[in-house]
Formats: C-alpha cells, structure tokens, sequence
C-alpha cells in the first residue's frame, strides 16, 4: 500500500479552487494534519445502501446482467481523478469512488472499463459503457447526443513552470504569444481558442498551443520549456503542484468559460432511461452524506454541488 501525505494539497486545492468562485462552491474545510490519500489497489471505498425504489427504476436491459458498466480514461493517470493504483492495473480516484456510490443506491455491481478520452463518447454512444463519470463537463452540444447528471463544479486551472515570469493569468491578453498546452476536444480547448481569436482580432500575437495526449508529457515540456503554460482540469493541476512542487497555479477559471459555471456531469447514452435513476442516486448519497465523504477524502470537498441536476444549462454552442 502506498500513501501520499495531503495537508498541503487539500490546502492547495482550496485555494486554487476559491480563486474567483462562484456562489455555489462552498468554502472547504482544512484536513487534519497527517491525514494521508491511500494509493495501494485495495481501497476501502465508502459504500452505501440499495435503495430499492431507485433500483427498480434502472432499465431491465440495463440490469439485467447485475453489473453497472462504467467507462474511465485512467489509463494515463489524472490524480485525484481517476488514475492507476501502485498496482498499475486498479483504477482509483474520486470518479471512481463515485461510481461505486451510484453503482450501490442502484443494487448493481461496480464495473470498470479503461478507455481514452475520445473513445469514452463513442462507448457511451454505441452503450459499451452504461455509464460515464470522467471529468465530463456538460455541453448544449453533447446533450443532443448524452444525457447527463451533475456531481460536481469544473473548474480549470493554468499551470506554469516554479521558475516562470508568468504571475497571473486571467483575461487572453495574458497569454497573447505563450506556447500553451492543452488537451484535444476538450472544453479548456474550446475557451483557449475562444481567447487565440479575440487576441488576434485585437491585433496581439497569436498563442501557440502544443497538443499532449499524456499529462505525463505535458509536465516534461513544462519542465524542458517547450509549453510555458498548461491549461487543463484544476484538481489534476493542484494534486500535482503539491506533490511535486516544482510548479504554480497562476490562475482557475470556469469548465464553461465566463457568465456560467461550469458543471461535472455523470454521461449516458441519451434516451437510455439510466440518468433519472443515477440522478436519484447522486441525490441520494448527497443527502446521506457519502457523497461529501468521498471528495473529502480526495481533497475535492469545495468542488461540491447541492443537489444532482439533469441536463441543466451547459457549455453554449460554438459559433459557425
């Protein structure tokens, strides 16, 4: 079993994530000191009750084998997210941690499925994967084709090397001319590109945005000098600023860009009839407090939201 003392990170994480929030994100609570993640194959996750009234409503084609197929993009490890054990093979993280909740109130079994980020949507798409929890923002784009229940807020987060000039990062004009990296098909890509065009209408230079499939990668151009920004998902960002230490958090802002918050949302094949039964169980756990229990315990407690909604409001169209 291996553990990784947080205080600073859930310090951290606070911070960060505070920077600019929204009304709807409460203040986090510091941990006590000492308090370690476990990062060993064999978890101990919380867990909760069936429900059975919830259960029965879970489509029979759905159910009928017992097990709630899940699919997760840990493969290239995403802390506190989703990402492999000590063991390399078990995928841990908040995300999964809430799926096993939702995969309790619903009386199924937990099923994990390791994918890539693109093939997440063509799973949930074709029903490989029942269901999706993976950092998944809500969009109007990808309702027409998903449906989707909220868990948490999406916040990003700008990351620049220990030693950078760079102190802040807020409005495009900080970063007119920056090599950038960030990750395809992604909504930080769409507002990154959002503020490469405003910056070129204003007549300032163009950003260079360097593309990594791997967090892994990014952190080495960090650190090499190739990019000389990262701009991606705050709690992965935070996580590793606090363990590692050779890197600064120079900005956050919302997963849905400005005038809206952003919003984590659990992702289904639309029409399937699943979200209103995982819905009521996010609501569920919410209520009965595992749900605080568990990002609590990746240092994600500020990230929580009130109540499950689905398919609010999300990420507008892209224009053209």
């Amino acid at each position: 079993m291996r553990l990784i003392a947080v205080p600073a990170l859930l310090l951290l994480l606070s911070a960060a994530a505070c920077a600019g929030e929204p009304a709807l994100v409460p203040e986090a609570v510091p941990a006590p000191a000492g308090r370690t993640i476990d990062t060993g194959p064999d978890q101990k996750r919380v867990r909760t009750a069936e429900v059975a009234g919830i259960a029965a409503r879970v489509p029979a084609e759905i159910a009928r084998d017992g097990l709630l197929t899940v699919g997760f993009s840990g493969g290239d490890g995403t802390p506190p997210l989703v990402f492999p054990a000590s063991d390399d093979t078990t995928l841990i993280g908040v995300e999964t941690d809430l799926a096993q909740l939702v995969a309790d109130v619903l009386g199924l079994e937990l099923w994990s499925e390791r994918s890539s980020w693109e093939n997440l949507f063509l799973g949930a798409r074709s029903g490989k994967y029942e269901l999706v929890l993976n950092n998944v923002t809500v969009t109007e784009e990808r309702k027409d084709v998903y449906d989707f229940a909220t868990y948490r807020v999406d916040q990003l987060g700008w990351q620049v090397p220990g030693s950078s000039p760079i102190r802040k990062i807020s409005v495009p004009a900080d970063i007119a001319g920056l090599r950038v990296s960030v990750r395809s098909g992604t909504n930080q890509e769409k507002i990154l590109l959002d503020w490469d065009e405003q910056n070129r209408k204003a007549g300032r230079r163009p950003v260079e945005i360097l593309y990594y499939q791997k967090y892994g990668d990014v952190l080495l151009a960090l650190k090499s000098g190739r990019v000389q920004a990262y701009f991606g998902p705050n709690p992965t960002i935070a996580y590793n600023v606090a363990i590692s230490g050779d890197s600064r958090i120079v900005g956050t802002a919302s997963g849905a860009g400005p005038g809206l918050q952003g919003l984590i949302a659990a992702m289904t094949k639309k029409g399937n009839g699943l979200i209103g039964p995982v819905g009521e169980a996010l609501n569920t756990v919410i209520r009965n407090g595992t749900y605080q229990q568990v990002l609590d315990r990746w240092g994600l407690g500020n990230e929580a939201v009130p109540e499950s909604r689905i398919n609010p409001p999300g990420l507008p169209r892209q224009k053209g």
